[in-house]
């Protein structure tokens, strides 16, 4: 499978967000690409006001998600993103998509929300319930995770031992003391946790980090951006999971069972 990380910096206009998601998922067609993974909450962004996102929910029959799919209608290529959608009174879901052939062939709502360092997204997004469910991508399992949920290895193990060969996630992974650490670490921790492929973007800007990555099963870097839009690509296959698998076999070699998922 080849699969392809976009980041860029998400402004204040949506409009102008949806172009560039546009525009990446043209380029990474255009090149083979069979999975693009593009940031969290790509729909509207602003250094000014920390709650622009949610503000701008839209529902999915919006225009920036009908402009996404229009475009996918021209391939067979996978994009996952996340966006806001309006759930109540001012509140959002931070919902990702899956969205293949002009559909949207899976959603998630985040399920961890970002309660930490001084920032309290649950004050106006609405948790989800449940795991999403493995998408097939080239002949691959992917499983699919949002930012926050990297820190909890229960969730990236639960969507292994379901039968993940790759985790996706979109993030906007905010900068500050340790956090481009904490990021690759983790990243590593969880391919290794779960012999995954880990396919991540980070959203790039004045706040977040960028540094989208596509790590190996081993944990290690394959293809990697710095701090500027970009757009990488990688080659994967089910191959090196089961090589890896057969050489170092946690999964099978676990002693305990993981907590029960929500």
């Amino acid at each position: 499978m080849k699969v392809a990380v976009g980041q860029f910096v998400v402004g204040p206009v949506w409009q102008e967000n949806a172009a560039t998601c546009v525009s990446l998922m043209a380029q990474a067609a255009g090149k083979g690409a069979d999975l693009l993974v593009l940031p969290e909450a790509v729909l509207a962004r602003s250094d000014t006001d920390p709650d622009m996102s949610v503000k701008s929910a839209q529902t999915l029959d919006g225009g920036y998600v009908q402009q996404l799919r229009a475009e996918s209608r021209k391939n067979e290529m996978t994009t996952v993103l996340t966006l806001h959608v309006p759930t109540r009174d001012g509140r959002a879901a931070n919902t990702l998509l899956a969205i293949r052939g002009g559909e949207i062939v899976a959603n998630y709502r985040k399920v961890h929300l970002y309660d930490a360092f001084s920032v309290q997204e649950s004050r106006l997004v609405d948790a989800g319930a449940s795991q999403a469910p493995l998408i097939k991508v080239a002949g691959m399992n992917v499983g699919l995770m949002t930012c926050y949920d990297l820190r909890f290895p229960d969730m990236a193990l639960s969507l292994a031992l379901s039968g993940a060969e790759v985790l996706v996630l979109p993030a906007a992974w905010l900068k500050g003391p340790h956090k481009e650490a904490h990021w690759a670490t983790l990243l590593a921790a969880r391919a290794l946790d779960t012999t995954c492929y880990m396919v991540a973007s980070g959203e790039c800007g004045n706040k977040n980090i960028g540094q989208s990555r596509i790590i190996d099963p081993l944990g290690v870097t394959v293809a990697a951006a710095a701090e500027v839009p970009d757009l990488i690509f990688a080659e994967i296959n089910t191959e090196r999971v089961a090589a890896v698998r057969q050489m170092l076999p946690v999964l099978l070699n676990r002693r305990f069972a993981p907590p029960q998922m929500l």
